[in-house]
């Protein structure tokens, strides 16, 4: 079977994204990518291109930021109804797919491609944060999501709120999925301090009414408790990038603390540990 994949990105260079590491990584397991580019004040476009794989496929848009966060979602579905074929794998800007387990997404897909209840795959992930030897783990952050879906319109699949996962119909039901060892690295917070703090003009613009840190303190991390160090390997499409973000002076990490909210993380983290369930976990998907 043929599988599509799908993202968008704006202002790359700007922001920081490792977009290409981002496309490249599920370009083999891909028989097609889409990549939504929109209008951009940087070489976004040329970087996209620069790829130079007849599987890539761009769409060049505006997108309209007066649509908070939903512009988000609606430019991920622009991008998953281009694409042609029945099941797709949808990536971030600041995602890279590990190739260790490439193969075990596309023969999920495959798999659940006969079995008419599975509408998703989830993929596990690896939040990379403040430098390339730390992770966070903690119930705030997302360990698994949904990356593949079946692409029919027909069966309502579409991204939710601000396109981080996907629901099925008005209703917003969670999509039924299986769970793959696949893993995600996400690298929204191993961005230079310069990206960081160029980042809260486009929150601002996103989500209107939530608090936005001043550009002087974006690139100040806080530390919190369930950072922890990181002992894989990252992506190999994603080393070089990753290596230039090893050492930045402008992106700190505030030293540990103590604070009284903390305590919920430690007690859930507890439990998590004991039994393997982690309490309160916010999920897209129910797993099948």
């Amino acid at each position: 079977m043929k599988i599509s994949g799908f993202t968008i990105v704006r202002n790359a260079e700007k922001l920081d994204f490792p977009v290409e590491a981002s496309i490249r990584s599920i370009l083999p397991i891909c028989d097609e990518v889409v990549v939504n580019v929109g209008r951009s004040e940087d070489r976004t476009l040329d970087i996209v291109r620069g790829i130079a794989d007849p599987k890539v496929r761009i769409l060049e848009t505006d997108w309209d930021f007066g649509r908070g966060e939903a512009v988000l979602r609606e430019e991920t579905l622009h991008a998953m109804r281009a694409c042609r074929f029945p099941w797709g794998i949808g990536i971030q800007a600041d995602e890279v797919l590990h190739e260790a387990g490439a193969p075990a997404l596309r023969t999920a897909i495959e798999r659940a491609d006969s079995d008419p209840r599975v509408e998703g795959v989830v993929v596990r992930y690896r939040h990379i944060f403040g430098d390339p030897g730390h992770e966070a783990v903690n119930r705030r952050w997302y360990r698994r999501e949904v990356r593949a879906v079946r692409l029919d319109p027909a069966l309502g699949i579409e991204p939710y709120r601000d396109a981080q996962g996907f629901r099925v119909g008005p209703e917003q039901r969670r999509v039924r999925a299986t769970l793959t060892q696949a893993e995600m690295f996400h690298y929204g917070w191993l961005r230079s301090g310069a990206a960081l703090r160029a980042r809260g003009e486009v929150d601002r613009a996103l989500y209107p009414g939530r608090w936005v840190p001043p550009a002087a303190e974006a690139a100040v991390l806080r530390w919190f408790p369930g950072l922890r160090p990181f002992r894989g390997s990252h992506p190999a499409v994603a080393r070089d990038w990753v290596a230039a973000h090893a050492d930045d002076p402008s992106r700190l990490v505030t030293p540990p603390f103590f604070a009284w909210e903390q305590l919920r993380f430690y007690a859930s983290d507890i439990v998590e540990r004991l039994t393997g369930h982690r309490p309160f976990e916010f999920r897209n998907y129910t797993l099948v």
